[in-house]
């Protein structure tokens, strides 16, 4: 492909593709810019085809530390190793929105790729990927309805920002981290956090963000039409037994989908099915069922797979039908009804907090866990630095959803739910300077049959009350569905809107669009679909109905816990902040940071230092707590006239004795100042290691602290003040003053 460029100014900034120069042996290639982010895109299609029910995509966020001028912060690994979760949900995020535009019946491996190469820490990477992706699989062989674009919209003061930069973000004056991807005229993947948006607010934002979209559509079209390679040719659809011919996987195919049709209403819809039990036991029984089918028709075993392993696909199509055609649910509910709910606090003795939530079969177990300030989480990312102090955890297993399979660490799409859990509740978590604690909320998924996320979501504030987080107001959340039918064009014809999605329900035309938020606002959106795009009165009634079930949700949560609790968990650590003069920290710390060491070694407490001077102690152990404070404040204290001390000799001169009167300060006594009586030399009458008890006289102008023993001793009656030693000339020692010869 030869060497080419297009430039287009968006956003007030220059945003150039250019193809032809970095990795040729790809379907497609290209590098995106904007401001100083580049990214790399690639897109490669397997020649042969995979042996699965599914379109086989995977999407690839390649983080690289070097993007951003950064070498790896661990001392033993410098290289990059397994993906950050920035890196994940970038990848994600990409993945959401490209993938409803391919045919899924392809079977062949796509493999989007994508590279950031430099990073300005301005210019979202994530972004500038996403139109890179799009521009690749535009331009590539890959039969794809594109293209779509994406954008990041925040609001600062009122006022919406197109590609809002890294710095805006992080503004206090903004609210809302909304990205937008699509066209114009169609919504087909949201994700956002927001400070309380207002239901219209968020949806009048979406729109005004597909709108930006136009110019980059148009540009990606420009470059398509002067370098795209022609399409692949799709494989035909197939609808009938009949159309399938001599192809016996998809005669297999339609003959499982036309009996899964012909029987659904005794085998499916005989009766309401509530419980995941009894829909995974129909969908055995559907499996038995046309097995036999198959047989009369004289199908062998091994040629019966590629039809039964699509029942379930099957079934969401005649639920789907029976949605848009009757307003009837498998389960019997309402299409704007929340499933059976449950809440509690307090299942858990000893940890900091917990609660539990559960909406139909979905059950998940919060449990939080309070923190030092030390022990905040640090981010060593390409687009990340600095820690962070409230973190959200997402575990699920095999056992969840009633199978078995390997047990390991988190996938993406836990990583997925987790983020999206941790974004719905951090604008309402306290300011570090009111509650100074690091914050971890783990939540245990126990049973998952549609939106568990929002189930961790509602769990996770009822915990955090529990645990006696003072959040600002309580988060909830629900997941919305989706019925729909379309033209040959994907035009969506007719649907209906489902509130609290659950498994069956997600079929093709169908949606999840999850929304969190408290009673005056949403705080998290995030949405995928199986269309080729929402239409915004799709969009808007959406989001009327999930407002209706979250005030449905919201009263069942403030049930088991309307408010914080006013006191922590006698096993939460408690923290004590200390305020000290900043130039006083390197008394703190000691050399090598050997005095804070010594401190927490003999107290067992953790302390924490700011720079403006505040000291965070951090303990369960009330005894241990009271002595570090203690050694902070002595080591810290600013020596003042007047104040009195237990002090200890620690070095004799001719002089004067120094005392110590505190962990890292001494002072001097003079000679004049041990007694009344007179004194030769100190060590006449003290001796290293002797406890004294000692007045501050003054803090001279040089910052030494000048002591007194004598002044804290009662004169001796009819006591004479003696005459002051001097050496005259002469080298003699005699009382008065001395006269000098000049």
């Amino acid at each position: 492909m030869e060497n080419k460029s297009w430039s287009l100014n968006w956003g007030g900034r220059e945003l150039t593709v250019e193809v032809g120069k970095l990795a040729l042996l790809t379907n497609g290639s290209c590098t995106v810019r904007y401001g100083d982010t580049v990214v790399l895109a690639t897109v490669v299609k397997s020649k042969k085809e995979k042996d699965a029910d599914y379109f086989p995509l995977s999407v690839e966020f390649e983080e690289k530390l070097y993007a951003a001028g950064k070498i790896k912060g661990s001392r033993f690994i410098k290289k990059e190793g397994r993906p950050s979760d920035a890196a994940i949900l970038s990848g994600r995020l990409i993945d959401r929105a490209i993938r409803p535009l391919f045919d899924d019946r392809v079977r062949n491996e796509v493999q989007v790729v994508v590279t950031p190469l430099s990073v300005d820490q301005e210019n979202d990477a994530a972004i500038t990927a996403f139109i890179a992706a799009s521009v690749v699989v535009s331009i590539s062989n890959i039969p794809w309805n594109g293209p779509v674009a994406a954008a990041r919209i925040g609001r600062v003061n009122g006022e919406l920002i197109l590609n809002v930069t890294g710095s805006q973000l992080e503004s206090a004056e903004n609210d809302l981290n909304l990205v937008v991807a699509g066209t114009p005229e169609k919504l087909i993947m949201v994700e956002a956090g927001a400070k309380e948006v207002s239901e219209k607010d968020m949806l009048e934002a979406m729109q005004w963000g597909l709108k930006q979209l136009q110019p980059v559509i148009e540009f990606i079209n420009k470059i398509k039409k002067e370098i795209g390679l022609p399409k692949d040719v799709t494989p035909e659809k197939i609808a009938s037994v009949e159309e399938a011919g001599d192809d016996i996987k998809e005669k297999v195919k339609q003959l499982v989908r036309k009996f899964v049709l012909d029987n659904s209403e005794k085998m499916v819809f005989d009766k309401a099915k509530i419980s995941r039990t009894e829909r995974i036991e129909m969908l055995n029984n559907l499996e038995t069922s046309a097995k036999e089918f198959l047989v009369a028709q004289g199908v062998v075993e091994e040629d019966m797979l590629s039809g039964l392993q699509n029942i379930k696909l099957y079934v969401e199509e005649v639920i789907t039908k029976k949605i848009l055609d009757k307003e009837q649910r498998l389960d019997g509910r309402k299409l704007d009804e929340v499933r059976a709910l449950s809440t509690e606090v307090d299942l858990l003795p000893r940890v900091h907090g917990s609660a539990l939530f559960q909406r139909g079969d979905t059950q998940v177990l919060s449990i939080v866990t309070l923190g030092a300030p030390g022990d905040k989480q640090t981010l060593d990312g390409m687009e990340e630095d600095g820690t962070k102090r409230y973190m959200h955890h997402y575990n699920d297993a095999p056992y969840t959803y009633g199978e078995t399979g390997r047990v390991g660490g988190p996938g993406r799409r836990a990583i997925g739910h987790g983020a999206l859990a941790e974004r719905a509740l951090e604008p309402v978590l306290p300011a570090e300077t009111d509650f100074p604690y690091t914050i971890r909320v783990v939540s245990e998924v126990l049973g998952s049959n549609g939106s568990s996320s929002m189930a961790s979501t509602c769990g996770s504030t009822m915990s955090l009350m529990a645990a006696g987080v003072p959040i600002k107001k309580p988060v909830v959340g629900v997941a919305m569905g989706l019925a729909s039918e379309s033209d040959e064009n994907g035009k969506i014809k007719r649907f209906k809107v489902l509130t609290d999605l659950q498994d069956v329900e997600d079929g093709p035309g169908g949606m999840d669009f999850k929304i969190t938020g408290t009673a005056d606002g949403i705080t998290a959106m995030q949405m995928d679909t199986k269309t080729t795009g929402l239409t915004w009165e799709i969009v808007e009634k959406t989001i009327k109905q999930n407002k209706e079930a979250r005030e449905v949700i919201m009263k069942k949560v403030v049930e088991a816990i309307a408010t914080p609790r006013a006191e922590l968990s006698p096993y939460a650590p408690r923290i004590e902040t200390i305020q000290i003069n900043p130039e006083k920290i390197g008394d703190l710390i000691g050399p090598g940071g050997k005095t804070i060491k010594k401190i927490t070694e003999e107290t067992g407490v953790s302390i924490d230092i700011e720079q403006d001077g505040r000291v965070l102690i951090t303990s369960v152990d009330a005894e241990a707590m009271k002595k570090a404070i203690q050694y902070v404040k002595d080591l810290t204290h600013e020596v003042t006239a007047g104040e009195t001390y237990d002090g200890t000799v620690v070095r004799l001169e001719d002089f004067g004795a120094f005392i110590n009167i505190l962990p890292s300060q001494d002072g001097l006594v003079h000679v004049s100042e041990i007694s009344w009586n007179r004194v030769g030399k100190p060590s006449d009458v003290l001796k290293i290691g002797d406890k004294v008890k000692v007045l501050v006289k003054e803090i001279d102008n040089l910052g030494r602290t000048n002591l007194s023993i004598k002044a804290l001793i009662a004169k001796p009656e009819g006591y004479v003040a003696p005459a002051p030693f001097v050496r005259d000339n002469g080298g003699q020692k005699r009382g008065g003053f001395v006269k000098r010869d000049h």
